[in-house]
């Protein structure tokens, strides 16, 4: 039985991979940003309760991250439909290098997030003019989500103009 299938019968598994890196690698960023940072929030509320909500933003930044993994991951998979278009290694490999730029962007971001909003909740407990450098800080953490996300979107962009069909 003949294949309907136009294009290199693997280049689906790479576009595949960088959807899934996409969304992973952010989730884990985004889980350690929450997780980091919501033990200083916890930690401080035992010092200072009025200061809990307050002191949630590190949490919510953290949380937004995982969203630009699924973004990208949901542009990458509407991608990939090779009986309906010819899909070929770049195509494939656009999408995998999309993937990993936005979720390795996310992953380092979520870090940063976590140490930055664990000690700055703490230290906003003890010092309340340090609110706004913490926030600050995070905008800077937050933005290198961000590079990834663009970096992201305009790679897998780039998918389906190896070749003029």
């Amino acid at each position: 039985m003949p294949s309907t299938f136009s294009g290199d019968e693997t280049a689906p598994f790479f576009g595949f991979i960088g959807a899934a890196a996409a969304l992973v690698f952010s989730c884990m960023g985004a889980a350690y940003g929450t997780a980091k940072s919501g033990v200083g929030v916890a930690s401080m509320g035992v010092m200072r309760p009025e200061l809990v909500m307050k002191s949630i933003v590190p949490v919510v930044m953290a949380g937004v991250l995982g969203i630009y993994g699924l973004i990208v991951a949901v542009i990458i998979s509407t991608g990939i439909n090779p009986k309906a278009k010819s899909y070929y290694l770049f195509d494939g490999y656009a999408h995998l290098s999309s993937g990993l730029a936005c979720g390795l962007a996310g992953l380092a971001a979520g870090m940063a997030i976590g140490i930055v909003g664990d000690a700055g909740v703490r230290a906003n407990a003890q010092q309340p003019k340090l609110f706004v450098g913490m926030i600050l800080i995070l905008i800077f953490a937050e933005a290198l989500a961000l590079y990834g996300l663009i970096v992201g979107i305009i790679l897998s962009s780039r998918a389906g103009q190896s070749r003029a069909d």
